[in-house]
C-alpha cells in the first residue's frame, strides 16, 4: 500500500506553479483569499498538520507552538527571514525549522540601490509633479538632487545582502563602509575597498548613506536609536529593506521632520503596516510596501526551496535549509 501522504498547510496564496506542486506531492490545504490566516486558523493548522508553511506575516510564536499537535514536525518557512517563529520552543517541542536563504539576495540588493537613487534624485517628487499635471517645462534649478558617485555608504550587516548592496554601490562609484559582527576576510574586502568599522557610532557619524541590511535580533532592536541617528550628519539619507525594528521609528520620523536628516528610503517598518504619519507627509522619504523581494522569479525560487524543503523531510532526512541556532 502507499505511504500516507503529507499533510502541509499553507498560511499564504503562492504562485500558481508552487501551489499545483505541493498538491501534487502532497495533502496540501491552501488558502482561498490572499489573506493572512487569523490565530484561530493558526491554531488549527499546527494542531492539524504534519508541515506548516507560514510567511513572515504569521506570529509562529511559543504559545501558538505550545498548542501544536504531535503530528507538526516541520515548519517550513516561506522566506529567509525567521524572527516571527520561536526557534527555541519549536527545537524543545521536536520541530524543525527550516527557510529559503539566499533567493532574495539580489532582488532585495536592487531595491536598496532603487531607494537611494530615489531619495537623493528626488524621483518621487517629479513623479508627483508629472501625474497631477503641474510640469510647465524643464528649469536648471528644479529638482535639484545629488550624485551617489563619491558618497560614503555605510552597510549597517555584510551578510549576502550587505555584500550585494556593496558590489551594486561600488558600480556606481560609492566609497563602501561597513559595521558587522565580524570583519570579512581580505579577499572579500579588497576587490570592494571596504573600509570596516568595529564602532558602529564612529561609522554612522561619517556617512552620506546608511543602508540597513540585519536581521531583527533582540540585539538589534533599535540599533539605530534616537541617540546613534543623531550622530549622523544632516545632509545624510538612510536606506532600509531588512527590518523595520531595527530603526526607532519616532525618532527617525522626528529627525526628518525637523530637517536634522536629508531624506530616507524604507520598505519595511517597526510596527508593520502602521507607519508612523509622520514619515508619509515628508517629500523627502520614500515608501514603499514591504516590495524588495517581490519579483516573480524570487517567488518562484522561494517555493522551490520550500519543496524541496518539505520533501527531503518526507523522505526521512533533515530539509537543506534547515536553521540551527549558530545560524540566528
Amino acid at each position: 500500500m502507499p505511504s500516507k501522504r503529507l499533510s502541509v498547510v499553507v498560511t499564504r496564496r503562492l504562485p500558481e506553479a508552487v501551489e499545483t506542486r505541493l498538491r501534487e506531492l502532497f495533502d496540501a490545504r491552501l488558502r482561498d483569499d490572499d489573506t493572512p490566516m487569523t490565530r484561530g486558523e493558526l491554531i488549527d493548522a499546527v494542531q492539524s498538520a504534519d508541515v506548516l508553511v507560514p510567511t513572515v506575516t504569521d506570529v509562529i510564536d511559543a504559545g501558538l507552538i505550545g498548542q501544536a499537535g504531535d503530528r507538526l514536525r516541520l515548519i517550513a518557512n516561506y522566506g529567509a527571514g525567521v524572527d516571527h517563529i520561536d526557534i527555541d520552543t519549536a527545537r524543545s517541542r521536536g520541530i524543525i525549522v527550516s527557510n529559503t536563504p539566499g533567493v532574495v539576495t539580489d532582488d532585495t540588493a536592487d531595491m536598496a540601490l532603487a531607494l537611494m537613487l530615489a531619495v537623493t534624485r528626488r524621483i518621487p517628487e517629479g513623479l508627483a509633479k508629472m501625474q497631477a499635471g503641474n510640469w510647465t517645462g524643464w528649469a536648471p534649478t528644479a529638482f535639484l538632487g545629488g550624485r551617489l558617485a563619491g558618497r560614503r555608504l555605510g552597510i549597517l550587516g555584510m551578510g549576502r545582502i550587505g555584500l550585494a548592496v556593496a558590489r551594486r554601490a561600488r558600480a556606481f562609484g560609492m566609497q563602501i563602509h561597513y559595521h558587522n559582527r565580524r570583519r570579512l576576510r581580505p579577499e572579500v574586502e579588497e576587490p570592494l575597498e571596504a573600509t570596516y568599522w568595529e564602532s558602529l557610532d564612529q561609522m554612522v557619524a561619517r556617512m552620506d548613506v546608511v543602508s540597513v541590511n540585519c536581521p531583527h535580533t533582540p540585539s538589534t532592536f533599535h540599533l539605530l536609536n534616537a541617540r546613534r541617528l543623531k550622530l549622523m550628519k544632516p545632509s545624510a539619507v538612510i536606506v532600509n529593506t531588512s527590518r523595520g525594528e531595527v530603526i526607532d521609528e519616532n525618532a527617525l520620523a522626528r529627525m526628518l521632520k525637523g530637517g536634522e536628516l536629508a531624506g530616507a528610503g524604507l520598505d519595511v517598518y517597526e510596527k508593520g503596516v502602521e507607519v508612523n504619519p509622520d514619515l508619509r507627509a515628508q517629500p523627502n522619504v520614500v515608501l514603499l510596501p514591504h516590495m524588495g523581494s517581490a519579483t516573480l522569479e524570487g517567488r518562484l525560487e522561494m517555493g522551490e526551496k520550500v519543496l524541496i524543503n518539505v520533501k527531503t523531510f518526507a523522505d526521512g532526512h533533515r530539509p537543506p535549509d534547515r536553521i540551527v541556532p549558530a545560524m540566528l
